[in-house]
């Protein structure tokens, strides 16, 4: 196991800095002038301007930039803005709330999704399981968008429920609402993918033999069958908490929730790279070590899968 370990997070090495060169490389070469309106309507003068192309290295090539920034990266110096802000302050300030969000909404799509599958499973063709299969369907067919504002406005605006929107201190209560709206998807996800595995581990020749020794048959699922059947799950599941970190966006600006999806596009949209590519380093970074988690939890949930 811990051979495994090392090896995966020496493979990681060339993934990291191959996935953030591409996007360091697409990022900066993003048409638009990052000293626009940086002095308001006249232009700014050539002593500011060659102080600020020095600061962010904006004469150099593109590779020796990059070279640049993975060094300081590698000191744990994610760069400045141009608007004077330090990334890595920015991030610890974001992330928390984002990763409150993801939290919830995993555990939500995680809950709900496995048990409404089992039900559907272990209930194949009858009414629990058609109720599954078509209401995962229309929420699937729905933007989140959609369901976002329906669910702000329904529970926030009309019944009081909750607040329509997030505070500056996103605290857990607040950000309810939005982690389940943000996992209204996933949730559907992983409904079907349950119900589908468990319903064709049912058939296999292990769960009849397992009967046939005398092994109840709620015993028969919850210890063998749904264990196999949350394989897919379990990788689908790792996938989208690194897919929520940085796909939030939209429902943080539904709810206006200060997390690291807004700050990608104010970064965006204001052609500060320097932001852009330290919040998708991150990324990269949780992507990675949620796939090695992943994989150490196949041979938890399958003992025939082994990483020696």
């Amino acid at each position: 196991m811990g051979t495994y370990i090392v090896r995966r997070l020496l493979q990681m090495i060339p993934v990291v800095i191959g996935a953030t060169f591409i996007i360091f490389v697409m990022v900066f070469a993003l048409p638009g002038d990052p000293l626009a309106g940086k002095c308001g309507e006249r232009p700014c003068p050539a002593a500011y301007v060659q102080k600020f192309t020095e600061e962010h290295n904006l004469n150099d090539p593109v590779p020796i930039r990059y070279v640049k920034y993975m060094g300081a990266i590698a000191k744990g110096d994610f760069g400045t803005t141009y608007q004077g802000q330090k990334v890595s302050d920015e991030l610890l300030r974001r992330y928390p709330i984002t990763v409150r969000l993801s939290v919830i909404a995993i555990v939500f799509e995680l809950v709900l999704g496995v048990v409404a599958g089992v039900l559907a499973g272990i209930r194949r063709g009858k009414f629990i399981d058609n109720l599954v299969l078509v209401s995962t369907l229309v929420i699937i067919a729905i933007p989140t968008f959609v369901i976002g504002s329906v669910s702000q406005t329904l529970f926030g605006i009309k019944l009081g429920w909750v607040k329509p929107t997030v505070s500056s201190a996103a605290t857990w209560s607040e950000l309810m609402l939005p982690g389940m709206v943000l996992g209204a998807i996933s949730l559907a996800y992983v409904a079907r993918l349950t119900r589908t595995n468990l319903v064709e581990n049912l058939r296999a020749d292990y769960v009849r033999t397992a009967i046939a020794k005398g092994l109840t048959r709620r015993r028969t699922i919850g210890l063998h069958t749904l264990r196999n059947s949350l394989i897919p799950v379990v990788t689908f599941v790792g996938a989208d908490f690194g897919a929520l970190l940085g796909g939030a966006i939209i429902t943080e600006r539904i709810f206006n929730i200060q997390g690291v999806g807004g700050y990608i596009v104010r970064g965006i949209t204001a052609h500060d790279g320097v932001a852009v590519v330290g919040a998708v380093t991150i990324l990269v970074l949780v992507y990675l070590f949620m796939n090695l988690i992943v994989d150490l939890l196949y041979g938890v949930l399958d003992p025939r899968i082994s990483h020696d």
